[in-house]
């Protein structure tokens, strides 16, 4: 029993199938380990066109950069074991070093897991451990866990990640962070396409104004009412899609463009609601 319950503390595989391996190996516990591995990732493989709903995203930032990726499983058992975690966040530090060969919209460029699966990991955990590729290791987590585990081409859930910079002492980061999350929320649920008026570009404006002006002239009234029409009318797309502009959804009854916590200034730098496996460079 000694050896079966060391050999499961290194592996996690279930009980049957380590004391399968070690009887098939003679009760040597390394090779029984190594046996366990293999035929682990043979089951992981033929797991692999299992629907896998569940998972997490992780978030990795330098001081130039921020990455977040999608790790899947099929229950949320396994997104919540350790092992899991260790490797969605092993694999999001990795995706920092993606460099950019995609067109960038605002600072932000999508990959797939093609650009990450051959990267090098150097894994160091009780159960996961040494140098291996992100594609292998994707499958050895899945041996152990029993489950098909996938890093998701595309975000299926959304992210906010914005930056923010504040006059406050470092003593009251707990509020900051609080803020930070319930911006986050907000840039998820309200879409805001721009940070302030003056970074919405040329063309998203002059298009919006086109549309207004031909609305309002279908009405047959003056230049002059047409005018103003138009112009309330973008003040109102403003709100929309400007984040500084736009409603706080947790306190409808301000706009976010200044926070106070405990007296001091917040300011938001940037702000990104990202819907796919994206790197942001320019992070302060």
């Amino acid at each position: 029993m000694s050896l079966i319950k060391q050999l499961r503390e290194r592996t996690s595989a279930p009980i049957k199938d380590v004391k399968f391996s070690l009887v098939d190996c003679n009760w040597d516990i390394e090779a029984a380990q190594k046996e366990l591995r293999k035929r682990g990732k043979v089951l992981a493989m033929k797991k692999s066109s299992r629907t896998a709903t569940e998972g997490l995203l992780a978030l990795a930032q330098n001081e130039g950069k921020a990455a977040v990726i999608e790790l899947n499983c099929e229950t949320d058992f396994v997104a919540k074991n350790e092992i899991f975690e260790y490797l969605a966040l092993a694999l999001v530090k990795q995706a920092l070093l993606v460099e950019n060969s995609s067109q960038q919209v605002h600072g932000v460029f999508s990959f797939g897991p093609e650009c990450l699966q051959d990267l090098k990991l150097n894994l160091d955990h009780a159960k996961i451990s040494g140098e291996t590729t992100i594609q292998n290791a994707v499958i050895e987590v899945a041996a152990m866990m029993g489950e098909n585990i996938k890093l998701r081409g595309g975000l299926g859930r959304i992210a906010g990640i914005l930056s923010l910079e504040t006059e406050n002492e470092i003593s009251q980061l707990d509020a900051i962070q609080k803020v930070g999350s319930e911006l986050a929320m907000h840039i998820v649920a309200a879409k805001p396409l721009f940070l302030t008026k003056k970074f919405v570009t040329s063309d998203a404006l002059n298009n919006e104004i086109e549309i207004l002006k031909s609305q309002a002239e279908s009405t047959g009234k003056s230049q002059m009412v047409i005018d103003k029409m138009v112009e309330g009318r973008l003040s109102k797309y403003f709100e929309e899609v400007v984040l500084m502009e736009q409603q706080y959804f947790l306190n409808d009854s301000s706009s976010i463009k200044v926070f106070h916590v405990f007296g001091g200034s917040l300011e938001v730098i940037f702000h990104i609601r990202v819907p796919e496996m994206s790197a942001r460079h320019g992070v302060p």
